[in-house]
């Protein structure tokens, strides 16, 4: 997946003049980081995955741990804008539900999804190692959880989710899905993405 921002940032070196753009370095970091994880990342990875000297990782980003929060920050908030994007052109909940869903599938798809997806991965990883990067994953999932709520909810106020069903209980199962697809999608590709779909629609009739 590359992801480039509307207005790179340039980091110079001392000494020899050189700059590169911040934010294609962290989409290279990104792919590193959704391969290896975090901590079998090592600076040499990175340092290769990046096409940077790893003195130039240091000099911009000063350690592993602060690199990974700009790279986790920027995959978690490109990705979230992709997914508004996509919603803000459906006419009500259950066909945002449906597009949600086709994101995680086409995410969990291919090359793209043997990579990995560095939310998941990091909330495995993280929890019981680092309380201060675990806290940033867990922002990031509560994010999807209010995202997929919201979806419901304005499905139940139009009239094409059923009112009756508990919101509560169908946000947690969408969450549950789409975090499994993302597990799934490392190891194949999920078949029958559309009768997936159809199958979640009937659940909420």
């Amino acid at each position: 997946m590359r992801m480039m921002s509307e207005q790179p940032q340039k980091v110079r070196e001392r000494g020899r003049p050189r700059q590169f753009d911040v934010d294609a370095a962290l989409d290279l970091a990104i792919l590193v980081f959704r391969e290896k994880g975090y901590y079998n990342a090592s600076i040499s990875d990175l340092s290769k995955g990046m096409q940077l000297a790893s003195g130039s990782i240091y000099k911009a980003f000063h350690d592993k741990r602060n690199l990974f929060l700009q790279a986790f920050e920027r995959y978690t908030s490109l990705r979230m804008k992709s997914l508004r994007q996509r919603l803000a052109q459906q006419p009500d909940g259950r066909s945002g539900i449906a597009e949600l869903l086709r994101f995680y599938l086409e995410s969990a798809s291919d090359a793209e999804g043997r990579r990995g997806c560095l939310v998941v991965g990091s909330a495995i990883e993280l929890q019981q190692f680092d309380a201060g990067l675990a806290e940033q994953v867990h922002v990031a999932l509560q994010r999807n959880q209010l995202t997929i709520q919201h979806l419901i909810e304005k499905g139940q106020q139009d009239g094409s989710v059923n009112p009756q069903h508990d919101a509560e209980a169908l946000t947690n199962m969408l969450l549950c899905l789409v975090l499994g697809m993302r597990v799934a999608g490392k190891i194949k590709d999920i078949a029958e993405g559309e009768l997936l779909i159809a199958t979640v629609h009937r659940m909420l009739d």
